[in-house]
């Protein structure tokens, strides 16, 4: 009798699937790791995987660009942010390209270290640009208070952060694409917890997963997807126990409400979205870079064949944007997708067009 042997996850996932499903990843650590371990050819064809919203320098509007541009501009004023926010596009080019005109912009690891250099520059106004979604939002409402507790007159933020439960309402109310599951963001769902998402399969019959980052952890996930759209069983099911409380993190999110509040924001791509930003809240509008410095109103977008929009919603996918990597490259990157070590295009690029371990 021939030895019978245990179903690969190709196999698990096809018994689930009984008609063409379109799942979503939402993160972008979970992006990169599903295109690193080649997770897309263990599914099957009756199965689509799309790349969501998730890559926080990608959703960073050209509008906030433009206005840290317009900082970096100005007579004694120090830019500080992350690395990969350097090189997004704005109209008139990049904080890379402002640098090497002669402009002084920093790249830190942290909001604290932006901070360090306000202290230790009083000379200088230091501006912390603060891009991220409610994974970072607590550490930038932590520094505001370190800042007004230290009276630090010369640092100031400029909140680019976004916040997910809002864009996730207009991912599931659009039609296309038709998402049957999303992969929730495993770093946000620290903060956030499982409640804020309830409305996805209560409002929207979209069935939902909080996993980790290994390949073992995403494949659990879509397991799972696919079982509660099987069984027509929507719900939001933590597979990130180890890091995920069904309550979240209510120091962060108390930390995030102190300093914060709601406002709408534009995303790039997808326009300006309810309730979807962060504001410094009235108490702390002395450390808000918004309301210290003169800043442009909203521009008149640049026109480009880029798509990053349409691929940030799962309605293209990278290679079919007309510039994926021609000219748009990791190395010469058009849009924002390709900038970050997040985006899927440079994911795309880097693992299933290029073949790069």
């Amino acid at each position: 009798m021939p030895e019978r042997t245990a179903p690969s996850f190709g196999e698990m996932l096809a018994r689930l699937v009984s008609r063409p499903t379109i799942l979503m990843e939402v993160c972008g650590t979970h992006t990169v790791s599903i295109f690193r371990n080649g997770i897309r050819s263990l599914l099957p064809k009756e199965l689509t995987l799309l790349s969501g919203p998730g890559c926080p320098v990608c959703v960073t509007d050209q509008s906030e660009i433009d206005a840290a541009l317009s900082l970096a501009s100005l007579s004694g004023v120090t830019v500080t942010t992350f690395g990969d926010l350097l090189r997004v596009p704005g109209r008139d080019g990049s904080l890379l390209d402002a640098r090497g005109r002669g402009a002084d912009v920093r790249i830190v690891t942290s909001a604290f270290q932006a901070l360090e250099t306000a202290l230790r520059e009083p000379e200088r106004q230091v501006v912390f640009l603060a891009p991220g979604f409610e994974t970072t939002a607590p550490s930038t409402a932590a520094v505001v208070l370190e800042a007004a507790e230290k009276k630090a007159a010369n640092f100031s933020v400029l909140s680019l952060h976004k916040l997910v439960p809002p864009v996730l309402h207009v991912l599931a109310a659009d039609p296309e694409p038709a998402v049957d599951g999303l992969l929730l963001p495993g770093h946000v769902s620290v903060i956030l917890g499982e409640a804020p998402y309830s409305f996805l399969p209560e409002r929207y019959g979209i069935a939902c997963v909080i996993a980790g980052f290994e390949a073992e952890d995403i494949l659990f996930g879509l397991t799972e997807l696919l079982r509660q759209i099987h069984t027509n069983r929507p719900t939001v099911r933590s597979l990130y126990g180890k890091a995920v409380r069904p309550g979240g993190n209510a120091r962060a999110r108390e930390l995030m409400e102190r300093v914060f509040l709601p406002v709408d924001a534009p995303w790039r791509g997808l326009g300006v979205i309810p309730s979807s930003g962060l504001t410094l809240r009235e108490e702390f509008r002395p450390w808000d870079a918004a309301q210290r410095f003169p800043l442009p109103t909203i521009p008149a977008q640049v026109e480009t064949e880029c798509r990053c929009g349409d691929i940030l919603t799962g309605k293209l996918t990278p290679p079919e944007c007309p510039l994926f990597g021609n000219p748009c490259t990791p190395a010469s990157p058009v849009g924002p997708c390709m900038v970050s070590s997040e985006g899927s295009c440079a994911a795309h690029y880097r693992y299933a067009l290029r073949g790069t371990p």
